[in-house]
């Protein structure tokens, strides 16, 4: 086993702060670098595959630019399905926003935890999202097509170049550190591959299990909701709990306790709460050979820190930090085992 000199950690530290550096000037766009990274390094065994075939350059370009197609056609449909049912959205809005404006009203006496104001500012925000999108993407235009060209520029990047930087990186590297990279890269794609497989399964089934719950409560719009919750699970930072939280604020501000009931207990309880608590982390755990309870932390944990980045980077790290200690401990009994065995000798 090589070992690691102290003249061999001063590069190290040196690209470590640089590297911190970076983190906190480039942070605003940081989450589009990270997921452009990641899915590049989910997606290399294909560009590897269509290489053989055709040049590296081409391969990427093909690859990114059938992601850009299918983000764009995802968004047109997304687009055309809200504008679609607007009057729907419009009226829920609407009449939650009455439902709050009246003096009567007191949203703790149903148990909700939130004064009027944080309620009506959530309300805003979600009206902006769903139904006044248009605008808030107008307001927004030159940051997102900023993030946007960031996030293809990483993914056709690291595609590309990708195996030639990791080359050229692991060249240079100490030994020993060298050798735990390695170790750690597999772990590192399986996780990420299971986390976009999982992201997608999830959001899925969200769909088809919400059918029913919009079926029992009687409001119409079934393939519409469902849709929504789907949607919303399907962006990390909002979840299907945000479709439901918004369907049952519309039915209490109904006043239909019996819809309230159904939202709460079958879909905010079930459709929502056991993918997120128990089929994500079991999935994806299961792909790395960690506690299902460790991964429900680091996939929570990251979302909650660091946003869109913590997605990908809080079960990355749970995991690179639970395999560099399973390695350690490997290689420590390894060693224990042979200094034992050599001691024994005459």
């Amino acid at each position: 086993m090589p070992v690691l000199k102290n003249t061999d950690l001063v590069p190290i530290i040196i690209i470590g702060i640089i590297t911190v550096i970076a983190f906190l000037v480039f942070w605003s766009v940081l989450d589009m670098v990270l997921l452009g990274a990641s899915l590049a390094i989910v997606l290399m065994p294909f560009h590897h595959s269509l290489s053989a075939r055709i040049r590296p350059h081409f391969s990427a370009a093909v690859i990114t630019g059938a992601i850009f197609l299918a983000s764009l056609v995802f968004t047109y449909v997304t687009f055309l399905i809200l504008s679609t049912n607007t009057t729907t959205l419009t009226g829920m809005f609407s009449l939650i926003g009455t439902w709050l404006n009246d003096p009567s009203t007191n949203p703790m006496r149903y148990g909700v935890p939130f004064s009027k104001a944080t309620l009506s500012s959530a309300l805003a925000e979600a009206y902006a999202i769903f139904v006044d999108y248009q605008a808030t993407i107008m307001n927004n235009l030159s940051l997102y097509l900023f993030k946007i060209f960031v996030f293809f520029f990483s993914l056709g990047a690291l595609l590309y170049h990708g195996d030639l930087a990791k080359e050229r990186i692991m060249s240079r590297m100490p030994p020993v550190i060298s050798e735990w990279v390695t170790k750690l890269s597999a772990v590192t794609v399986d996780t990420l591959y299971a986390i976009y497989v999982v992201q997608i399964a999830i959001a899925v089934l969200t769909f088809f299990i919400a059918l029913p719950v919009f079926y029992l409560l009687g409001y119409g719009n079934i393939l519409f909701f469902s849709f929504l919750a789907a949607f919303c699970e399907l962006i990390p930072i909002l979840g299907s709990s945000s479709a439901f939280v918004l369907v049952g604020a519309y039915a209490l501000s109904l006043g239909d306790t019996r819809g309230v009931f159904i939202i709460f207990f079958f879909g905010y309880l079930i459709v929502s709460c056991v993918p997120e608590i128990y089929i994500r982390p079991v999935l994806v755990g299961r792909r790395v050979k960690i506690n299902a309870i460790i991964m429900f932390i680091g996939i929570i944990g990251g979302l909650l820190t660091m946003g869109l980045a913590g997605f990908v980077l809080g079960p990355v790290m749970i995991v690179l930090l639970i395999n560099s200690f399973r390695i350690y401990s490997s290689e420590r009994k390894e060693r224990k085992a042979a200094a034992a065995a050599t001691s024994g000798q005459p």
